[in-house]
């Protein structure tokens, strides 16, 4: 049926059950479509050439905004808490805490350092930051479709926008819920806004802003990009739900979490670095035009 659900990277728990769940999408149109996407290391690559790609967090830490002795502490933090939310022996509810934890404590480090909002612009420009190979097509044809994207990230508003800002494909079909910077009269940052986004309140974030989904009940089928088990809960603020596709990335710790991924996603892509699995499924469900 859409033959890039072969390539060696997907992994299924139950093909018929995605044939199912596209056939049904399709025949309902792509006007009742929407989709909903992770950020970090799902619309982003993990790695390139081998090397980590940065995460809008890390655009900032490995910038020279941050004063040498705030780096040292956000990667101890980082070595601290990252291990602890991919352990896979760990439950949500355990890592909870620990993520609000960690958030909590870099986003204060953050605060001291006075980061001034007119250098972001530069700073995402000369990170390492990249979207997934296919990216355009993905953004673009969904702008094409009046498909509305919603973007729902554990990172940072600002840093987020200005990266797809910069790729060309911040268009007004998306929508982002994230972090926000808050700045004062003078253009440095004070706070951030509003209630945290964290790795596993996504559910949370998403009935906090149940106007968006109101505004879009007319779209009941919804097309879920994730890289972890805390997105899975990104679609629940959505009413009326007919029908979900929820696909993974994997990207690292492959072995140990494939299967809590398998059983949790309907498609799951082992470290695929690129779009084409969901811009395939994409293309397929707007009847390849």
């Amino acid at each position: 049926m859409i033959p890039e659900l072969s390539n060696p990277s997907v992994c299924m728990r139950d093909p018929q059950r995605v044939q199912e769940i596209l056939q049904s999408m399709v025949k309902a149109g792509s006007n009742t479509v929407q989709v909903i996407s992770d950020f970090d290391m799902t619309l982003t690559r993990f790695a390139y050439n081998g090397k980590r790609c940065p995460t809008c967090h890390n655009i900032l830490d490995n910038s020279n905004l941050i004063s040498n002795d705030c780096k040292i502490e956000l990667k101890e933090l980082l070595n601290t808490y990252y291990p602890i939310e991919i352990d896979s022996s760990r439950s949500i509810e355990e890592k909870l805490p620990l993520m609000v934890e960690w958030w909590t404590k870099a986003h204060k480090l953050l605060v001291q350092q006075k980061i001034r909002k007119d250098l972001l612009a530069m700073v995402v420009q000369e990170s390492d930051a990249m979207l997934r190979e296919g990216y355009k097509l993905l953004f673009d044809h969904l702008y094409e479709h009046s498909i509305p994207l919603l973007i729902f990230s554990a990172g940072i508003g600002d840093i987020l926008e200005e990266v797809i800002r910069q790729a060309g494909v911040f268009h007004p079909n998306v929508k982002v819920f994230s972090n926000y910077m808050d700045f004062d009269e003078s253009g440095e940052l004070r706070a951030f806004k509003g209630e945290l986004i964290h790795i596993y309140n996504k559910r949370e974030g998403a009935l906090l802003n149940t106007g968006h989904f109101q505004e879009l009940r007319m779209r009941p089928n919804v097309l879920l990009l994730g890289d972890s088990l805390g997105d899975l809960t990104m679609a629940d603020g959505v009413q009326d739900m007919e029908n979900i596709l929820k696909i993974g990335f994997l990207n690292d710790k492959v072995e140990e979490r494939k299967q809590s991924y398998l059983d949790s996603y309907d498609i799951v892509l082992l470290k695929d670095e690129t779009l084409e699995v969901p811009n395939a499924i994409m293309l397929y469900l707007t009847g390849n035009n």
